[in-house]
């Protein structure tokens, strides 16, 4: 074959090529907000390999299947980066027991693709729950280790000082680097620092987050934040229990400790959960300008039959508070998503993995409800209609992506 012919053969392979292209599902006509590209306006997006391969005012390139999201929302999967998912048969345990919940069966339906255990387990018991729960499960999950070798096994461990090994929790996260995001503590009764200070030195071994729960009440909320480095996670943001002084002081401004610490680099998780969130701090916070870095829901078998429901129902309730919807999409993912240091997920970048929600925005009264069975209405709510992830579609609440 002579080099004019070569060129001709290798042209119309080409073209071949540009017209056999199909993508693996296209989403048209949907309102696209990826806070992480600064995205907000009305664009395709499609999807090829689980992952996403173009983001655009039109794509008329054919696709496999294709999910008309004309007047809903498209969104990055959200992540919930306070979860207790470590399910098994313990009674009355979260580690390996019934007061954790199976992910799969509450994060799609709700928008959630990917969720980080909030130390339910420890360095000791990390393993069962990666065969157990991790490896089952459609959901991503991560995981912050507990300082607490065996992980949230009731006080008698919790409180067991020799359990608890900086050198052991850094190992385990260095062997399960993409899965293990950081260290966690809490549920600790003592005066004792070495508890936080062994969770602190484990973390900085490993490079990774502390992530600071209540359950310290020895412990002032103002040491426990002079404690802590920048990027740092505290959860639970507003509650107000006797345990942990609130936030907000009793002339409804946020206390110049607190404010120092978020100026600092510290991350404010909201960490609702069943008594973890209330009204009369999170309404004076929002005011003064003073939001959650992420939406930990603290997703377990009491929250979400309390006042905190799910993922939607959370940033429903923040925009009765006067967040925008863009505001509570960039706090269900990006935010997240670099708190945790995962970065390839939470957003809509091209290559980026193919975690997607397509929101609906109802309008109407509703009602939400914080942790003392207090309410208050909002006039929107968002309805999660799909969710994909890796590409493929893991919720359809009313068949979008069904067969006609």
């Amino acid at each position: 074959m002579n080099a004019r012919l070569w060129g001709i053969t290798l042209l119309l392979t080409g073209v071949q090529s540009v017209v056999a292209q199909k993508y693996d599902l296209l989403i048209k006509g949907g309102h696209v907000i990826d806070p992480a590209s600064g995205i907000h306006t009305v664009m395709d997006v499609a999807i090829s390999k689980g992952n996403i391969a173009r983001v655009a005012v039109s794509i008329t390139d054919s696709a496999e299947k294709v999910i008309i999201a004309k007047g809903m929302y498209v969104t990055p999967g959200f992540i919930d980066p306070h979860t207790h998912v470590f399910v098994g048969s313990n009674p009355g345990l979260f580690a390996n027991g019934v007061n954790s919940v199976s992910p799969d069966d509450f994060t799609f339906r709700s928008g959630v693709t990917t969720v980080v255990d909030a130390g339910t387990s420890g360095w000791r018991s990390f393993p069962l729950f990666k065969k157990q729960v991790i490896d089952q499960s459609k959901t991503r999950i991560l995981a912050f280790l507990n300082i607490s070798g065996e992980g949230m096994t009731g006080a008698e461990h919790e409180q067991n000082l020799a359990d608890m090994n900086a050198d052991s929790t850094a190992a385990m996260m260095k062997k399960y680097p993409e899965i293990i995001a950081g260290v966690k503590i809490g549920h600790y009764n003592g005066k004792n620092w070495s508890p936080f200070e062994t969770a602190l030195a484990a973390a900085g071994k490993a490079e990774r987050p502390l992530f600071v729960e209540c359950h310290l009440p020895q412990y002032s909320l103002q040491d426990q934040l002079a404690k802590m480095r920048p990027g740092d996670m505290i959860t639970h943001t507003f509650e107000n229990i006797s345990e942990r002084m609130p936030i907000v002081d009793d002339d409804g401004k946020i206390r110049p400790f607190v404010l120092e610490a978020k100026k600092r680099g510290i991350l404010f998780d909201l960490g609702h959960g069943g008594a973890g969130f209330w009204f009369d701090q999170a309404r004076p916070a929002v005011k003064q300008g003073f939001y959650p870095n992420s939406f930990g829901t603290d997703l377990h078998r009491f929250s979400m039959n309390s006042g905190m429901k799910d993922m939607a129902n959370v940033m429903s309730k923040f925009m009765a508070l006067g967040l925008s919807l863009e505001q509570v999409i960039a706090i269900a993912t990006w935010n997240p998503a670099k708190a945790i240091h995962h970065e390839e997920l939470g957003n809509l970048k091209e290559g980026s993995v193919a975690d997607l929600v397509i929101v609906r925005l109802r309008e109407g009264t509703f009602g939400f409800i914080d942790s003392a069975q207090k309410s208050i209405t909002g006039d929107q709510k968002l309805e999660v209609e799909m969710t994909l992830k890796q590409g493929k579609v893991v919720w359809d609440l009313n068949g979008l992506s069904a067969k006609k």
